[in-house]
């Protein structure tokens, strides 16, 4: 009974490894939200780990929405990903041609890297992208070129609606 407690401890501790699936986006919901289309026709919504952009009616929205697109619309993708959210989408990493999408929107200054969820990102990712905020707020790059930018799960409380 002991070994089998020890044993089943060890699989808890062990981190969860990311699944990865492989797609062309075809849509941009927001900038940080996608629709991949994988081999077969099915379509999947992934919302990009690590980061939270502007919402479509706030500042900024439909600048991130198109600094994502020109990132990674009609391309293959690659999307590393560990969970699904309360609205069933797929929560990761998307690279394309080896780059990491998610990484590019913060340090454009179109997006935040969201430190709610930060202890779901592997550490090297998360000194990148406190980094790459860092930086694009520096710089003013993006929407660190406003005096006030409002994060939007700010923006979110002040709408009904709450989503992400």
């Amino acid at each position: 009974m002991a070994l089998l407690l020890g044993l089943l401890l060890a699989v808890v501790a062990l981190p969860i490894r990311a699944a990865e699936m492989t797609g062309r986006v075809v849509g941009i919901i927001d900038g940080d939200t996608i629709d991949v289309l994988m081999p077969g026709f099915q379509m999947v919504r992934v919302r990009l780990a690590g980061i939270d952009a502007p919402e479509r009616g706030q500042a900024f929205g439909m600048a991130a929405k198109a600094a994502l697109s020109e990132l990674v619309f009609a391309r293959q993708v690659v999307v590393q990903w560990k969970k699904r959210d309360r609205y069933e989408r797929l929560v990761g990493r998307v690279v394309v041609s080896g780059a990491d999408a998610n990484l590019a929107m913060v340090t454009r200054g179109m997006a935040w890297h969201c430190v709610r969820f930060e202890a779901e990102q592997e550490r090297e990712d998360r000194a990148a992208y406190a980094q790459a905020e860092r930086q694009a707020r520096l710089q003013r790059r993006g929407l660190w070129g406003d005096p006030k930018p409002v994060a939007p799960w700010d923006y979110r409380k002040t709408r009904k609606s709450g989503d992400d």
